[in-house]
């Protein structure tokens, strides 16, 4: 038991705070995100955004050389997760093993497919408690996220400092 309770000590710091110019730019990136794809779902009347996607944002554009935040990530992590939070939904229904069900699997295939992506964690348990169905894959989730992807890969190239993706596989 001690050896479990002297792992909770840690010697190690927080990283260094980023600067205000880093931080003012990533949040500029995440309101043009959210702008466009709440436009789009006001003004065309297609579901383009899920609350998922602000922790998206964050990622891309708060820590863009993370491996979580890399398109791949960002799009393979929100599909996959919703198709097994879907999957779970319309085999056993609004059930609160349905949601654990969901969010665990979701971890473990997000891991071996290496497609990460922590926000998408969330997804299940969006679609479950949404009773959402199939075309939930199509819009918002896989139009929303490769919007996401295609605004971080403009937006975060802009800045000379950055270099977004890291890598694509």
């Amino acid at each position: 038991m001690k050896k479990y309770i002297i792992k909770f000590k840690t010697v190690e710091k927080s990283p260094k705070p980023v600067t205000l110019k880093f931080s003012v730019y990533s949040g500029i990136g995440g309101f043009i995100t959210i702008a466009i794809l709440s436009f789009l779902t006001k003004n065309f009347q297609i579901p383009l955004i899920m609350a998922p996607f602000g922790a998206s944002c964050v990622l891309a554009f708060g820590v863009p050389d993370s491996p979580l935040a890399q398109p791949r990530n960002i799009i393979g992590g929100h599909l996959i997760s919703t198709f097994i939070g879907l999957c779970c939904f319309w085999l056993f229904g609004n059930e609160w093993y349905t949601l654990s069900l969901g969010v665990g699997l979701a971890i473990g295939i997000m891991l071996l497919t290496k497609t990460t992506h922590p926000p998408a964690g969330a997804d299940p348990i969006v679609v479950i408690l949404g009773a959402c169905h199939w075309d939930f894959l199509l819009n918002p989730v896989l139009s929303g996220s490769a919007i996401i992807a295609i605004v971080a890969l403009l937006f975060n190239n802009i800045n000379p400092y950055r270099k977004y993706p890291k890598y694509w596989r």
